[in-house]
């Protein structure tokens, strides 16, 4: 699998936002991700040393459209600790 396969999007939010002034950034990963492979994908695709990684399996909502039910898909969502003075340029302005 490609490195760039495992970091589906970043996660920009209120409290994600945050949360980058202690060098803390939020990635949504495919369910089947795992902290060691998150941990070598941030750091050769944004040349950063990473610190720690903290993953959450977000399950999904059920909504209804009338009498109509279905399901959101379930997720799983990486918190990326980095060393100190370490950033990534790409959520910087």
């Amino acid at each position: 699998m490609d490195m760039h396969d495992l970091l589906l999007k970043p996660v920009i939010t209120e409290k994600s936002t945050m949360m980058m002034s202690d060098g803390k950034y939020t990635f949504r990963v495919p369910l089947h991700a795992n902290k060691i492979e998150i941990r070598k994908a941030v750091e050769k695709i944004f040349d950063v040393k990473v610190k720690s990684v903290t993953t959450l399996r977000i399950m999904g909502k059920y909504k209804r459209m009338g009498k109509f039910v279905g399901k959101r898909p379930d997720y799983k969502k990486a918190i990326v600790t980095l060393k100190d003075g370490e950033t990534i340029e790409f959520f910087e302005g």
